[in-house]
């Protein structure tokens, strides 16, 4: 008997180590997505047909689980469907297309420290429209913030002209809207279906939406891409979408959100270290302190 307490603490801590291990393997993921696209762009392919070429990689991925989870779940009423729809507009397709239209005009490394600004959002849509309150701690994140994205702007109005800067610093904030709506109304269909299956599910809805705005906007024949086009699209549907979605996931699961989001924090460091390793993007006194900024703020804010 009194060995017990100490096999389940070690079970629990092997755990905690590989929900860990998980949520960091998210984080790189989803950091690397923005040098994948900033890759491709030489090349000449253009924001809708990239995103297109990453969700038709994913598609056979999500489809897979998507079914099988119909199968093993319980049936979807039409208010579902509906949910799924509008959701998969603003998630994977409304705030993908923007981030990949921004990054036409700013640094890998300014992205992803705008794109970070979701939790905030997310708190002040609860506060306007979900009557939930708001609290100094949330006050202070947000001033840190948006205090560190200012500084990562001046570093990129030192790099390029104003206009590109605040049109692609626009188009990414954009993005974080629509992302910070895509997980305030999320919530509630999660606990209905599951993270697998409702990830599953609204990536499908985007694919479908995506491919669509890709059928009006480009011929067929735009699908025709360089190599390196493609080989960039498959790497950002496996490790930027298939592999961070299913890891965060199944780190949330065994750590909880709260942990789970801790370790995206290194998310916007990566960025813009693999933005100077792999792409050439200066890193300025003026960037790191905003990237800290940035971090110390959703750090404050994530802490329960």
């Amino acid at each position: 008997m009194a060995t017990l307490p100490s096999i389940s603490g070690a079970a629990l801590e092997k755990s905690n180590a590989y929900g860990a291990g998980l949520a960091l393997i998210a984080a790189l993921g989803f950091s690397l997505k923005a040098i994948f696209i900033k890759l491709a762009y030489p090349y000449g392919v253009d924001a809708i047909t990239l995103l297109a070429l990453r969700m038709g990689f994913a598609l056979p991925v999500f489809l897979w689980i998507g079914l099988a989870g119909q199968k093993a779940g319980e049936s979807l009423t039409r208010d579902d469907w509906g949910k799924l729809v509008m959701l998969g507009c603003l998630g994977y397709y409304g705030a993908s297309i923007l981030d990949f239209w921004g990054l036409e005009y700013i640094s890998a490394g300014l992205e992803r420290l705008i794109l970070f600004t979701y939790p905030t959002l997310t708190i002040l849509i609860g506060v306007m429209f979900q009557g939930k309150p708001f609290t100094r701690r949330e006050g202070l994140a947000m001033v840190l913030c948006y205090t560190g994205i200012g500084f990562a702007f001046v570093h990129d109005l030192h790099l390029g002209d104003t206009r590109s800067v605040l049109i692609g610093g626009a188009l990414v904030f954009g993005s974080s809207v629509s992302y910070a709506l895509y997980l305030s109304g999320s919530g509630a269909m999660i606990a209905r279906l599951g993270a697998m299956r409702f990830s599953a599910l609204a990536m499908l809805m985007s694919s479908a939406v995506t491919l669509g705005h890709f059928m009006v906007a480009q011929p067929f024949s735009a699908f025709i891409q360089p190599l390196p086009v493609y080989g960039w699209g498959m790497a950002m549907a496996v490790f930027s979408t298939i592999v961070p979605v299913f890891a965060q996931s199944a780190a949330i699961r065994r750590i909880g959100a709260g942990h789970a989001s801790l370790f995206g924090m290194v998310g916007p460091i990566l960025t813009i270290g693999f933005g100077w390793w792999l792409l050439g993007e200066h890193i300025s006194a003026a960037q790191s302190t905003g990237a800290l900024l940035v971090v110390i703020g959703i750090l404050i804010v994530s802490r329960k």
